[in-house]
C-alpha cells in the first residue's frame, strides 16, 4: 500500500485522516488505477501517489504561507471552522481530485466528485456530522475547479489548482518521455529542474521559482500555470519567476517527427 506523508504539525485533525487515508487499502488500489491509465495506457505523465504527495506538500505550504500573513480562508470566513479544517480541505482535494481517472481521463473531474464523495466520509468518520459535511463540500468544490475552466470561489481550491500545475519538473514526466512520448507536454516538463515556493514580500506573498534547462519549458509556465492562476482568485498574492539555468541550454531531442 502506498504511503502518504505531509508535514500535519500540530493539526490533529489532519494527522487523523492522514492516518485513515494511510490505512484504506482503497484508496490506494484507486491511487494505482489512476497511474496504469495515466501512465501505461495514455502515455501521460503520473498521476499516482507520487504527484499526489508533491500537490498536497506544495499546497500545504502556501496556504500556510497566506494563513500566517492573516489572509482567510473560505471554511473560516462563512462557516467559521479553523485553519486546522482549512489545511483538511487543501490535503484532501491534493490526494483525490484525480480519482476519477479510474474511469476515464475526459470528465475525470466529474468522476471524481462521486468517487470522493463517499471515500471522504469514510475518512472523516471521527469528525462531527456538521465539520465532516462542511469539509466534504468545500473538498469536492475544489475537485471540480482543478478542470482547466474551473473558477474557484475558496483560497483552498485555489491552493489545490494552482499546486497541481507546480509539479511540473522534468521527473514527473521522465517515464513517458523516455517510452518515446514526446510531445509539447513531455518536451517542456523534461525541461524544468526544480520547482521553489517561498514567502514573498506583501503583496505577492507567495513566490514561486522555476528553473530550467531549455526554455522549452516556458510552455510549462506561460500556457499551463498562468492559465491555473488566472481567475483563480488569489492571482494578485502570487508572482512567478522563470530562469534557464547555465549558459547553454539543454539539448533535449536530435529529431521530431510529424506523423500522419
Amino acid at each position: 500500500m502506498s504511503t502518504i506523508k505531509v508535514p500535519s504539525l500540530h493539526n490533529q485533525i489532519l494527522t487523523k485522516a492522514i492516518e485513515n487515508i494511510n490505512n484504506n487499502e482503497e484508496i490506494s488500489v484507486m491511487w494505482e488505477m489512476t497511474n496504469t491509465n495515466a501512465l501505461n495506457r495514455m502515455g501521460y505523465s503520473d498521476h499516482g501517489p507520487v504527484h499526489f504527495q508533491i500537490v498536497s506538500n506544495i499546497a500545504l505550504k502556501m496556504t500556510r504561507i497566506l494563513t500566517t500573513h492573516k489572509i482567510e480562508m473560505g471554511i473560516v470566513k462563512d462557516y467559521n471552522l479553523t485553519n486546522d479544517h482549512a489545511e483538511l480541505v487543501v490535503v484532501l482535494t491534493s490526494l483525490f481530485h484525480d480519482l476519477g481517472m479510474t474511469i476515464n481521463r475526459e470528465g475525470h473531474e466529474e468522476y471524481s466528485l462521486f468517487i470522493a464523495f463517499r471515500v471522504i466520509d469514510d475518512i472523516l468518520d471521527f469528525l462531527p456530522i456538521r465539520e465532516r459535511v462542511i469539509v466534504r463540500g468545500e473538498t469536492l468544490h475544489a475537485i471540480i475547479n482543478h478542470r482547466d475552466d474551473g473558477k474557484p470561489k475558496t483560497v483552498e481550491a485555489a491552493m489545490v489548482r494552482i499546486a497541481d500545475a507546480l509539479d511540473m519538473s522534468s521527473g514527473r514526466s521522465r517515464i513517458p518521455f523516455e517510452k518515446g512520448e514526446v510531445n509539447i507536454h513531455s518536451l517542456s516538463a523534461y525541461a524544468i529542474d526544480s520547482v521553489e515556493i517561498d514567502e514573498g514580500k506583501d503583496p505577492q506573498l507567495i513566490d514561486i521559482n522555476i528553473h530550467m534547462n531549455n526554455s522549452a519549458g516556458l510552455f510549462q509556465v506561460d500556457e499551463l500555470l498562468r492559465e491555473k492562476i488566472k481567475d483563480s482568485g488569489i492571482e494578485n498574492l502570487i508572482e512567478v519567476h522563470a530562469y534557464v539555468v547555465g549558459e547553454t541550454e539543454k539539448k533535449l531531442i536530435s529529431e521530431f517527427v510529424v506523423k500522419k
